[in-house]
């Protein structure tokens, strides 16, 4: 268990500090483009570079949601349940999402192997190859991130706990919080 929460902590900071760069580079993007404009003269790759970033930041920011198990469900369906149909529940759920992603990754790295003589129309030295690679690389990774988040989710799923109404609870606790802080 150790490991995995070493493992975990580090995908964490790696994801974090990947998808914080990516968010600033498409900022610097969007805003050098909009100067660029101001002052009539458009760069012609803009839309190009910007559309890949804007998906990587998706793509690679949803591998940080499924670490932390941020992205949407019905947490409440399974945690409301009898164990004796939670449990089934909770391992037919987790194997769709981990199929799912098996499944993205494998035809993701086809589509790259289809795409391994072409390139931006905007700027040619970069290859489709490595724009498309964050497909097949961010689902291998989403795969890796409920791995990692796994043991807690079963925990959490054993207890009967619902992990949307602990973050509205941990919410209403921090708010109440910063609220006195205000009055003092």
């Amino acid at each position: 268990m150790y490991w995995i929460n070493i493992t975990r902590f580090w995908v964490e900071k790696l994801l974090e500090v990947f998808t914080v760069a990516l968010l600033i580079g498409l900022t610097s993007i969007v805003l050098g483009a909009v100067l660029f404009r101001a002052f009539n003269s458009s760069l012609i790759w803009y839309d190009e570079v910007a559309s890949v970033g804007l998906a990587w930041l998706t793509f690679y920011g949803a591998n940080l949601a499924a670490l932390k198990r941020a992205h949407m469900g019905f947490p409440g369906i399974v945690s409301g349940s009898p164990i004796q149909i939670r449990i089934p529940l909770f391992i037919v759920s987790e194997l769709i999402v981990i199929g799912f992603f098996a499944l993205v990754a494998y035809y993701g790295y086809q589509v790259m192997e289809i795409l391994a003589w072409d390139s931006l129309v905007s700027l040619p030295s970069i290859s489709l190859t490595m724009t498309q690679s964050a497909i097949p690389i961010s689902a291998a990774l989403f795969i890796l991130c409920e791995l990692l988040s796994l043991p807690d989710a079963w925990k959490k799923m054993c207890a009967g706990v619902d992990t949307e109404h602990e973050a509205i609870e941990e919410a209403i606790r921090q708010a109440e919080e910063d609220l006195k802080e205000t009055k003092s």
